[in-house]
């Protein structure tokens, strides 16, 4: 039977991104990236969480008992976040952007712990190659790629040996992949994952435990399954057409969660900017946390 997405919560999200399942807490966090808002929804209990953020948070990854987040500026470190606390962030390392008008977008760990992000100029009309993909590690900051419009899509093999990228501008919107040397953090020997999504454009995307690429399908409320030799052989339905980035999480792993955009001129009534879940099938890798 196919799966069927759920609605999760109430809210509408501007730019819901960078889904995590934190299994210390058996909660899926999420990030508003407009609303400058950190999300928190623990299945068992139903119960969701908020804390309001200074910046735009474009990606999240785990940091021992806190958060790393990406936002405009640079890379930030929240403690453990409380219910009745404000997430108050600290600076770990700044970024000199390219262009005015830019933020971090889609990021996560790779396999060993290091942090690895885009950068990307929030006015997507101007189309500018200004983003940058930076990886954050106990050395601090290097720079992996350059002349990226809208870097997303990043995603880990599960013996991290390949790392996958898109450009989700509709200039570009193909996904590349990567050899990923383990010891050093460095991609390699760049090619052409997939050239082009049967319907939308690639945005966030998450690997199963058979080393499988979920990648969402932007403008087209699709999620796709692209196995490792770059056959498509699954399609899920999300009732959002923007959606954005997909995550696995639930205590067996075989939950997926599905972020959206709700764009200016959405239907009121309609779902873009939801959140929901499926039970495809499929079994996901748990995201490593930080280590810098």
């Amino acid at each position: 039977m196919p799966a069927t997405a759920e609605r999760i919560g109430s809210m509408l999200c501007g730019v819901g991104e960078s889904p995590v399942w934190r299994p210390a807490d058996q909660a899926f966090y999420w990030t508003d990236i407009p609303g400058r808002t950190l999300w928190r929804w623990t299945p068992a209990t139903g119960a969701f969480a908020r804390w309001p953020l200074p910046q735009m948070a474009g990606s999240i990854a785990m940091r021992g008992e806190g958060w790393l987040l990406a936002m405009e500026d640079g890379l930030y470190a929240c403690e453990a976040l409380q219910a009745d606390a404000d997430c108050v962030p600290r600076q770990l390392a700044a970024v000199a952007h390219a262009a005015p008008g830019m933020r971090f977008n889609d990021g996560r760990c790779d396999r060993q712990g290091r942090f690895v992000a885009g950068t990307m100029v929030m006015d997507m009309g101007l189309a500018l190659p200004a983003g940058v993909l930076y990886r954050h590690d106990a050395q601090g900051m290097s720079v992996l790629l350059d002349d990226l419009i809208t870097p997303n899509g990043l995603g880990f093999s599960p013996d991290g040996r390949t790392m996958y990228l898109s450009d989700s501008h509709p200039s570009r919107a193909s996904v590349w992949a990567f050899d990923y040397d383990t010891g050093a953090g460095v991609p390699r020997n760049r090619r052409v994952f997939i050239d082009a999504l049967p319907a939308g454009r690639p945005d966030g995307a998450a690997v199963d435990t058979d080393g499988c690429y979920w990648i969402c399908g932007n403008d087209a409320g699709k999620v796709y399954r692209y196995t490792p030799d770059g056959r498509l052989d699954r399609t899920l339905d999300v009732p959002a057409a923007k959606v954005a980035m997909c995550a696995f999480g639930g205590a067996d792993m075989e939950t997926l969660f599905v972020t959206s955009i709700r764009p200016p001129h959405a239907a009121p009534g309609g779902l873009d900017g939801a959140v929901f879940a499926l039970r495809p099938g499929a079994q996901g890798l748990e995201e490593t946390a930080s280590a810098g």
